[in-house]
Protein backbone atom coordinates (compact mmCIF):
# COMPACT_ATOMS: atom_id res chain seq x y z
CA UNK A 1 0.00 0.00 0.00
CA UNK A 2 1.22 3.25 -0.90
CA UNK A 3 -0.17 6.26 1.04
CA UNK A 4 0.08 9.55 -0.44
CA UNK A 5 0.14 13.15 0.99
CA UNK A 6 -0.72 16.35 -0.71
CA UNK A 7 -2.82 13.68 -3.12
CA UNK A 8 -5.05 17.07 -4.09
CA UNK A 9 -2.04 19.55 -4.85
CA UNK A 10 -1.34 19.67 -8.72
CA UNK A 11 1.83 17.04 -8.21
CA UNK A 12 -0.56 14.83 -5.95
CA UNK A 13 -3.17 14.38 -8.56
CA UNK A 14 -0.73 13.24 -11.45
CA UNK A 15 0.92 11.11 -9.23
CA UNK A 16 -2.44 9.52 -8.10
CA UNK A 17 -3.82 9.46 -11.97
CA UNK A 18 -0.55 7.46 -13.05
CA UNK A 19 0.01 4.94 -9.88
CA UNK A 20 -3.93 3.85 -10.10
CA UNK A 21 -3.37 3.43 -13.80
CA UNK A 22 -0.39 0.80 -13.47
CA UNK A 23 -2.89 -1.15 -10.48
CA UNK A 24 -1.17 0.12 -7.32
CA UNK A 25 -2.86 0.27 -4.46
CA UNK A 26 -3.11 3.88 -3.32
CA UNK A 27 -4.16 5.59 0.48
CA UNK A 28 -4.72 9.53 -0.06
CA UNK A 29 -3.92 11.55 3.62
CA UNK A 30 -6.69 14.14 3.32
CA UNK A 31 -6.28 16.82 5.83
CA UNK A 32 -10.05 17.45 7.41
CA UNK A 33 -12.25 20.50 5.74
CA UNK A 34 -15.63 21.17 4.48
CA UNK A 35 -14.73 21.07 1.06
CA UNK A 36 -14.55 18.20 -1.00
CA UNK A 37 -11.23 17.01 -1.26
CA UNK A 38 -10.01 17.47 -5.43
CA UNK A 39 -8.76 14.06 -5.92
CA UNK A 40 -9.29 12.97 -9.88
CA UNK A 41 -11.94 11.56 -11.39
CA UNK A 42 -12.49 8.12 -12.02
CA UNK A 43 -9.75 7.25 -9.91
CA UNK A 44 -10.10 4.67 -6.77
CA UNK A 45 -8.76 5.20 -3.90
CA UNK A 46 -8.79 4.59 -0.14
CA UNK A 47 -9.02 7.96 1.75
CA UNK A 48 -7.62 8.95 5.25
CA UNK A 49 -9.12 12.08 6.68
CA UNK A 50 -6.19 13.29 8.85
CA UNK A 51 -3.77 16.34 9.88
CA UNK A 52 -0.47 16.21 9.66
CA UNK A 53 -0.39 17.81 12.84
CA UNK A 54 -2.25 14.68 14.95
CA UNK A 55 0.50 12.19 15.09
CA UNK A 56 -1.53 9.74 16.49
CA UNK A 57 -4.13 9.55 13.48
CA UNK A 58 -0.91 9.45 11.28
CA UNK A 59 -0.26 6.09 12.92
CA UNK A 60 -3.89 4.57 11.65
CA UNK A 61 -3.51 6.36 8.06
CA UNK A 62 -0.14 4.19 7.78
CA UNK A 63 -1.67 0.78 8.65
CA UNK A 64 -0.49 -1.68 5.72
CA UNK A 65 1.66 1.08 4.53
CA UNK A 66 4.95 -0.09 3.18
CA UNK A 67 5.42 3.79 0.99
CA UNK A 68 4.83 7.19 2.10
CA UNK A 69 4.83 9.83 -1.37
CA UNK A 70 4.97 12.87 0.70
CA UNK A 71 3.71 15.83 -1.19
CA UNK A 72 1.82 17.97 1.21
CA UNK A 73 2.93 21.87 1.60
CA UNK A 74 1.57 25.12 2.60
CA UNK A 75 3.18 26.97 -0.08
CA UNK A 76 0.37 27.20 -2.62
CA UNK A 77 -1.62 28.68 -0.05
CA UNK A 78 0.46 31.89 -0.22
CA UNK A 79 0.49 34.30 3.12
CA UNK A 80 -2.57 32.22 4.62
CA UNK A 81 -0.05 29.23 4.26
CA UNK A 82 2.04 27.99 8.03
CA UNK A 83 5.15 26.08 6.72
CA UNK A 84 5.94 25.56 10.33
CA UNK A 85 3.10 23.46 10.84
CA UNK A 86 2.51 21.70 7.74
CA UNK A 87 6.24 21.51 5.94
CA UNK A 88 8.10 21.34 9.24
CA UNK A 89 6.01 19.81 11.86
CA UNK A 90 3.82 18.02 9.61
CA UNK A 91 7.04 16.07 8.31
CA UNK A 92 8.47 15.45 11.79
CA UNK A 93 5.47 13.98 12.57
CA UNK A 94 5.33 11.78 9.28
CA UNK A 95 8.65 10.45 9.81
CA UNK A 96 7.92 9.18 13.75
CA UNK A 97 4.76 8.13 12.54
CA UNK A 98 6.25 6.38 9.62
CA UNK A 99 9.29 4.55 11.81
CA UNK A 100 6.50 3.23 14.22
CA UNK A 101 4.53 1.60 11.75
CA UNK A 102 7.44 0.04 9.86
CA UNK A 103 7.29 1.97 6.66
CA UNK A 104 9.79 0.96 4.21
CA UNK A 105 10.54 4.02 2.65
CA UNK A 106 9.86 7.77 2.37
CA UNK A 107 9.72 9.77 -1.17
CA UNK A 108 9.85 13.40 -0.89
CA UNK A 109 9.60 16.30 -3.37
CA UNK A 110 11.62 19.12 -2.25
CA UNK A 111 13.24 22.12 -3.97
CA UNK A 112 16.78 22.76 -5.72
CA UNK A 113 18.20 25.34 -3.19
CA UNK A 114 16.22 23.79 -0.22
CA UNK A 115 18.32 24.64 2.83
CA UNK A 116 18.00 25.21 6.59
CA UNK A 117 20.10 28.29 6.59
CA UNK A 118 18.33 29.94 3.63
CA UNK A 119 16.88 33.09 3.81
CA UNK A 120 13.81 31.84 1.67
CA UNK A 121 11.29 30.47 3.92
CA UNK A 122 9.67 28.01 1.15
CA UNK A 123 13.54 26.78 0.46
CA UNK A 124 14.30 27.22 4.39
CA UNK A 125 11.04 25.11 5.44
CA UNK A 126 12.15 22.45 2.54
CA UNK A 127 15.61 22.52 4.25
CA UNK A 128 14.87 21.52 8.02
CA UNK A 129 11.61 18.83 6.74
CA UNK A 130 14.25 17.48 4.65
CA UNK A 131 16.39 17.05 7.83
CA UNK A 132 14.06 15.88 9.52
CA UNK A 133 13.70 12.70 7.16
CA UNK A 134 17.17 12.19 6.71
CA UNK A 135 17.37 11.75 10.58
CA UNK A 136 14.91 9.30 10.56
CA UNK A 137 14.53 5.56 10.97
CA UNK A 138 13.00 5.49 7.32
CA UNK A 139 14.52 4.38 4.19
CA UNK A 140 14.12 7.78 1.90
CA UNK A 141 14.83 9.21 -1.66
CA UNK A 142 14.41 12.15 -1.65
CA UNK A 143 14.09 14.37 -5.42
CA UNK A 144 14.93 18.27 -5.59
CA UNK A 145 13.42 19.68 -8.46
CA UNK A 146 13.29 23.04 -10.09
CA UNK A 147 10.26 24.61 -11.15
CA UNK A 148 7.45 21.82 -11.91
CA UNK A 149 4.99 22.94 -14.62
CA UNK A 150 1.76 21.08 -15.98
CA UNK A 151 -2.03 21.62 -17.09
CA UNK A 152 -3.18 22.35 -13.85
CA UNK A 153 -0.13 24.18 -11.87
CA UNK A 154 -0.21 27.27 -10.11
CA UNK A 155 3.18 28.81 -12.00
CA UNK A 156 2.21 29.01 -15.93
CA UNK A 157 -1.29 29.42 -15.36
CA UNK A 158 -0.93 31.60 -12.52
CA UNK A 159 1.11 34.28 -14.99
CA UNK A 160 -1.09 33.23 -17.88
CA UNK A 161 -3.93 35.08 -16.04
CA UNK A 162 -1.76 37.66 -14.56
CA UNK A 163 -1.12 38.28 -18.41
CA UNK A 164 -4.23 38.23 -19.68
CA UNK A 165 -5.60 40.59 -17.22
CA UNK A 166 -2.70 43.02 -17.52
CA UNK A 167 -3.29 46.35 -19.20
CA UNK A 168 -0.56 46.07 -21.56
CA UNK A 169 2.17 46.02 -19.25
CA UNK A 170 3.60 43.13 -17.15
CA UNK A 171 6.37 43.94 -14.12
CA UNK A 172 9.61 41.96 -14.21
CA UNK A 173 12.37 41.47 -11.51
CA UNK A 174 14.95 44.64 -12.32
CA UNK A 175 18.39 42.90 -13.87
CA UNK A 176 16.50 39.28 -13.30
CA UNK A 177 19.03 37.18 -14.05
CA UNK A 178 17.90 34.06 -12.09
CA UNK A 179 17.74 30.92 -14.35
CA UNK A 180 15.69 28.02 -13.53
CA UNK A 181 14.81 24.29 -15.12
CA UNK A 182 11.40 23.84 -16.17
CA UNK A 183 10.55 20.39 -15.24
CA UNK A 184 7.22 18.77 -16.50
CA UNK A 185 4.74 17.30 -14.21
CA UNK A 186 4.84 13.99 -15.76
CA UNK A 187 8.45 13.29 -16.07
CA UNK A 188 8.50 14.39 -12.00
CA UNK A 189 6.02 11.30 -11.66
CA UNK A 190 7.80 8.98 -13.57
CA UNK A 191 10.88 9.95 -12.04
CA UNK A 192 8.83 8.94 -8.75
CA UNK A 193 8.06 5.55 -10.37
CA UNK A 194 10.95 4.72 -10.96
CA UNK A 195 12.24 5.23 -7.79
CA UNK A 196 10.49 3.39 -6.26
CA UNK A 197 11.34 0.06 -7.89
CA UNK A 198 14.77 0.83 -7.58
CA UNK A 199 16.24 0.13 -3.87
CA UNK A 200 19.70 2.26 -5.27
CA UNK A 201 18.10 5.20 -4.55
CA UNK A 202 17.28 4.17 -0.81
CA UNK A 203 18.85 7.41 1.09
CA UNK A 204 19.83 9.23 -1.89
CA UNK A 205 18.78 12.89 -3.07
CA UNK A 206 18.62 13.31 -6.25
CA UNK A 207 18.58 17.14 -8.45
CA UNK A 208 15.91 17.32 -10.97
CA UNK A 209 15.51 19.71 -13.97
CA UNK A 210 13.94 19.89 -17.52
CA UNK A 211 16.60 20.00 -20.29
CA UNK A 212 16.63 23.97 -20.62
CA UNK A 213 17.08 27.07 -18.71
CA UNK A 214 14.98 30.27 -18.72
CA UNK A 215 15.02 33.59 -17.27
CA UNK A 216 11.88 34.89 -15.67
CA UNK A 217 11.80 37.43 -18.51
CA UNK A 218 12.03 34.12 -21.45
CA UNK A 219 9.30 32.11 -19.70
CA UNK A 220 6.57 35.24 -19.85
CA UNK A 221 8.08 36.03 -23.61
CA UNK A 222 7.22 32.25 -24.22
CA UNK A 223 4.10 32.61 -22.56
CA UNK A 224 3.13 35.94 -24.20
CA UNK A 225 3.69 34.35 -27.65
CA UNK A 226 1.57 30.97 -26.96
CA UNK A 227 -1.70 33.05 -25.28
CA UNK A 228 -1.58 35.80 -27.91
CA UNK A 229 -1.24 38.92 -25.27
CA UNK A 230 1.99 40.60 -26.00
CA UNK A 231 2.82 42.90 -22.90
CA UNK A 232 5.66 45.90 -22.66
CA UNK A 233 7.69 44.37 -19.78
CA UNK A 234 8.21 46.75 -17.40
CA UNK A 235 11.73 46.32 -14.97
CA UNK A 236 11.00 47.01 -11.04
CA UNK A 237 13.31 46.22 -8.12
CA UNK A 238 13.13 43.14 -6.58
CA UNK A 239 11.75 44.89 -3.35
CA UNK A 240 8.96 46.90 -5.15
CA UNK A 241 7.84 43.74 -6.54
CA UNK A 242 7.46 41.99 -3.23
CA UNK A 243 5.70 44.77 -1.86
CA UNK A 244 3.25 44.87 -4.68
CA UNK A 245 2.61 41.34 -4.01
CA UNK A 246 2.19 41.10 -0.45
CA UNK A 247 -0.75 43.95 -0.90
CA UNK A 248 -2.31 42.66 -3.46
CA UNK A 249 -2.37 39.04 -2.05
CA UNK A 250 -3.79 40.63 1.20
CA UNK A 251 -6.68 42.79 -0.66
CA UNK A 252 -7.37 40.22 -3.51
CA UNK A 253 -8.22 36.77 -1.68
CA UNK A 254 -7.77 35.23 -5.19
CA UNK A 255 -4.78 36.17 -6.48
CA UNK A 256 -2.70 34.23 -8.03
CA UNK A 257 0.94 35.33 -6.77
CA UNK A 258 1.94 34.75 -3.10
CA UNK A 259 5.70 35.71 -2.25
CA UNK A 260 6.62 32.40 -1.67
CA UNK A 261 6.15 32.20 -5.61
CA UNK A 262 8.56 35.12 -5.95
CA UNK A 263 11.32 32.88 -3.52
CA UNK A 264 11.24 30.67 -6.53
CA UNK A 265 13.28 33.12 -8.38
CA UNK A 266 15.46 34.57 -6.07
CA UNK A 267 18.22 31.84 -6.48
CA UNK A 268 19.07 30.06 -9.74
CA UNK A 269 17.63 26.17 -9.49
CA UNK A 270 19.62 24.64 -11.53
CA UNK A 271 21.41 21.36 -11.81
CA UNK A 272 23.12 19.10 -14.08
CA UNK A 273 21.54 19.12 -17.32
CA UNK A 274 21.97 15.38 -17.80
CA UNK A 275 20.86 14.37 -14.45
CA UNK A 276 17.65 12.98 -15.32
CA UNK A 277 18.69 11.39 -18.89
CA UNK A 278 21.93 9.29 -16.31
CA UNK A 279 20.27 8.48 -13.33
CA UNK A 280 16.24 7.72 -14.61
CA UNK A 281 17.08 7.17 -18.15
CA UNK A 282 14.22 9.94 -18.99
CA UNK A 283 15.05 12.86 -21.82
CA UNK A 284 13.45 15.60 -20.00
CA UNK A 285 10.23 17.31 -22.02
CA UNK A 286 11.15 20.69 -23.62
CA UNK A 287 9.29 23.55 -22.16
CA UNK A 288 7.74 25.17 -25.04
CA UNK A 289 6.35 21.77 -26.11
CA UNK A 290 4.25 21.18 -22.95
CA UNK A 291 2.30 24.42 -22.42
CA UNK A 292 -0.36 23.92 -25.10
CA UNK A 293 -2.81 23.89 -22.16
CA UNK A 294 -2.62 27.56 -21.79
CA UNK A 295 -4.46 28.42 -25.20
CA UNK A 296 -7.59 29.68 -24.23
CA UNK A 297 -10.54 27.73 -25.68
CA UNK A 298 -13.62 30.01 -27.01
CA UNK A 299 -16.04 31.30 -24.22
CA UNK A 300 -18.67 28.31 -25.73
CA UNK A 301 -16.29 25.36 -25.36
CA UNK A 302 -15.55 26.49 -22.15
CA UNK A 303 -19.22 26.95 -21.35
CA UNK A 304 -19.94 23.72 -22.26
CA UNK A 305 -17.15 21.86 -21.01
CA UNK A 306 -17.77 23.40 -17.56
CA UNK A 307 -21.42 21.32 -17.46
CA UNK A 308 -20.40 18.41 -19.10
CA UNK A 309 -18.01 17.96 -16.04
CA UNK A 310 -21.19 19.36 -13.38
CA UNK A 311 -23.51 16.50 -14.63
CA UNK A 312 -20.20 13.91 -14.42
CA UNK A 313 -19.87 15.04 -10.93
CA UNK A 314 -23.50 14.43 -10.16
CA UNK A 315 -23.69 11.17 -11.21
CA UNK A 316 -24.09 8.05 -9.25
CA UNK A 317 -20.55 6.16 -8.58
Amino acid sequence: MILITGATGFIGRAVVRQLSDIGLPLRTLIRPSPRSPRLPKGVSVEVAVVSLADVRGLRAALRDVDTVIHLASAENQGSRGDLLTADIQGTANLVEAASDAGVDRIVYISHIGAARASGYPAFKAKGIAEEHIRNGSVPYTILRTSLVYGAEDNFTNSLARLIRSSPGIFPIPLAGRTVVQPLWVEDLVTCILWSLKNDETLNKVYELGGSEFFTLQEIIEIIMEITHHRHYLVPLSPITLRAMTVFLEGVAPNFPISSYWLDYFAVNRTCAIDSMPRIFGLMPARFSYRIDYLIRKPWYQRAWNAVTERIESLRPR
